[in-house]
């Protein structure tokens, strides 16, 4: 947390934690937010929750609560990267009132780019999302001090040394449960873990566009999600907003090229 003044919640993906949004946060502040950063449900020290629910809707439901228990108002703007980005459509489209602008990084609208989202090309890059569905990724992703974690953040984004940020990853999912609440919202997202009913607005809302201006970033060498799937969901996120490639950078661009990202970031929400 850092600053005094209209709430700017920074919700990070995965695999990562809150410190992915270190650049951002004294940024913020400087620009007269109080700037925000949680950890995730489940992911250390937050608890793996009791009701078992690691939906996309749920974390777009604690993002609303967060709103309400830090006191924030209709000034407020929300931050989010991979599965944050997905969390903060969520929460701006069941929770309007709460929420000025959303600022989203490297996940579009999933109704904006299924078709390509399903696509052979993208399928491809999505292959983790499948081992994530077998019991054998709770002993495959934490083997050799979570080797698997540090290989996704080297291919999607080529280049960049993950060292530090993994050291805050593993520590916050070596505990037991910790992992299996990560990657549960990606076994919810395929049907293969509970979904709680009563998050059914919200988790209807991950998936569409909401009404207030969006700013969207992805980084041209970004292969999680290529950058040719997400121009699928150009013209819709320019309707009501922007569409910003940031340049030789992949999947963690705001960590990438932190000056460029939050420059954009807090143009966009001081304009």
């Amino acid at each position: 947390e850092a600053g005094e003044g209209p709430l700017a919640l920074c919700l990070h993906g995965f695999p990562d934690t809150a410190h992915t949004w270190r650049h951002l946060l004294p940024r913020l502040a400087d620009a007269g937010f109080r700037a925000v950063a949680p950890f995730n449900r489940g992911y250390a020290p937050s608890a793996v929750p009791t009701d078992g629910f690691f939906q996309a809707g749920a974390l777009a439901a604690d993002a609303n609560a967060l709103h309400d228990a830090l006191g924030g108002d209709d000034d407020a703007v929300i931050v989010g990267h991979d599965w944050g980005a997905v969390a903060a459509y969520g929460a701006a489209g069941s929770g309007p009132e709460r929420w000025r602008k959303v600022v989203a990084l490297t996940i579009p609208p999933l109704n904006e780019m299924f078709a390509a989202f399903a696509g052979y090309d993208q399928l491809k890059l999505s292959w983790y999302i499948h081992v994530f569905q077998s019991p054998l990724a709770d002993m495959l992703v934490p083997g050799d001090d979570f080797a698997f974690l540090d290989r996704l953040w080297r291919d999607w984004s080529p280049g960049y040394d993950p060292t530090d940020d993994l050291g805050a990853v593993r520590d916050a999912l070596r505990r037991p449960g910790h992992l299996g609440a990560a990657i549960g919202i990606y076994r919810a997202a395929l049907g293969n873990a509970p979904l709680d009913p009563d998050l059914a607005d919200e988790q209807a809302a991950t998936s569409a566009l909401p009404a207030q201006p969006v700013l969207y970033l992805h980084g041209e060498d970004d292969w999680c999600l290529a950058l040719a799937t997400a121009r699928t969901a150009q013209g819709a996120l320019e309707h009501n907003g922007r569409f910003e490639v940031i340049e030789g950078v992949g999947h963690f661009l705001h960590l990438e090229a932190p000056d460029e990202v939050n420059g954009r970031i807090l143009a966009f929400l001081t304009s």
